[in-house]
């Protein structure tokens, strides 16, 4: 992925984060919000101060030898004589950098001890993340359910994600919160997270896993305990047939058409007989803020659009056209914005 692809997808999820109410935290690895993140800023700290110091010093030593020493009028032009070889200065460039790289070893051997975690401890709140090409699936075994693209965790506990991808190499990064993680193929990652600020925290897939690598963002949001505890208890529930679905004759026959179409082939209302696994989970899908995993803005003219045509707004999605007219789509949309 190139750079400025990685620059525009932040930038995009912090443009659609604008109008949410938690207030967004601009990526930034020096601005750690989260105690995995912390360490690792803190052992960066160190390697850049111990860099930033032998620059320093090397180019220091530089200058006074090009100052110093330079050729001045007069000087006698034969060469100067020749020494070889200092017994101090041999064993101060032999054994300076020998304990410098030993600190640097021990320092790192530490944080990676204390970053690596493979089996959940206990208290900690466990979640699946599983990569697809190209969202991302996140499942809460404590509570029940699954949800896509956007991860909720409380403050005040760990989080410990383990990773899979249902097709290729993906790459978990949230910025502030952690460092990279591997998802790969046949094979269970972990990485832990413990957020200390609640906010909006937009992260990305950091691998290239295909065309719309670029498009695979991700968004968490950190919330206090109690309103944790009331996203997840609302989350849990079911798909309701509330006044707009049951009294608005469009929604009423968008969710005959969905639920007599392939579309629960491939995605899961619970309560409904939806219950496919290929796509994301729609059960509350209008809580969420993109489509497509950060392609566009959740909203009824852009839902159109995508199902109108997927490959229009994220060329090279999985997703298929429905090819339905367009009253059939409308009807469909508006069903969809009753899942809340």
């Amino acid at each position: 992925m190139t750079r400025t692809g990685l620059v525009s997808g932040f930038l995009f999820v912090a443009a659609a984060a604008s109008a949410a109410e938690p207030a967004i935290q601009t990526p930034n690895i020096f601005d750690p919000s989260s105690t995995p993140a912390i360490g690792i800023a803190e052992f960066s700290h160190l390697v850049l101060g111990i860099c930033a110091a032998i620059f320093v010093l090397v180019m220091g030593l530089i200058a006074v030898t090009v100052i110093r020493f330079r050729h001045r009028p007069g000087d006698d032009e034969r060469e100067p004589p020749q020494v070889y070889g200092s017994n101090q200065l041999e064993l101060a460039w032999t054994v300076v950098p020998i304990i410098i790289v030993f600190v640097l070893s021990l320092v790192t051997v530490r944080t990676i001890l204390a970053l690596q975690i493979d089996e959940q401890p206990p208290g900690w709140m466990p979640v699946t993340v599983v990569g697809h090409q190209w969202w991302w699936e996140f499942v809460y075994p404590e509570y029940g359910f699954t949800t896509a693209n956007e991860l909720h965790v409380p403050t005040g506990r760990a989080a410990f994600l383990s990773l899979r991808s249902a097709d290729v190499v993906h790459s978990f990064w949230v910025p502030q919160l952690a460092g990279k993680t591997d998802l790969i193929p046949n094979r269970e990652n972990h990485m832990w997270i413990e957020p200390q600020k609640p906010g909006l925290y937009v992260g990305q897939c950091a691998e290239y896993c295909g065309t719309q690598h670029a498009n695979m963002l991700l968004r968490i949001y950190v919330h206090t305990p109690e309103e944790f505890e009331r996203w997840a208890v609302a989350e849990a529930r079911d798909a309701a047939d509330g006044p707009a679905a049951q009294e608005d004759p469009a929604a009423k026959a968008g969710r005959e058409i969905f639920l007599t179409t392939s579309c629960i082939n491939c995605h899961a209302v619970r309560g409904t007989v939806a219950n496919g696994r290929f796509g994301p989970d729609l059960t509350h899908m209008m809580s969420r803020a993109t489509l497509g995993a950060g392609v566009a803005p959740n909203d009824a003219a852009h839902l159109k659009e995508w199902l109108l045509d997927p490959a229009h707004l994220k060329p090279g999605v999985l997703m298929p056209a429905m090819k339905l007219e367009e009253k059939a789509i409308d009807q469909v949309v508006a069903y969809l914005m009753t899942l809340e």
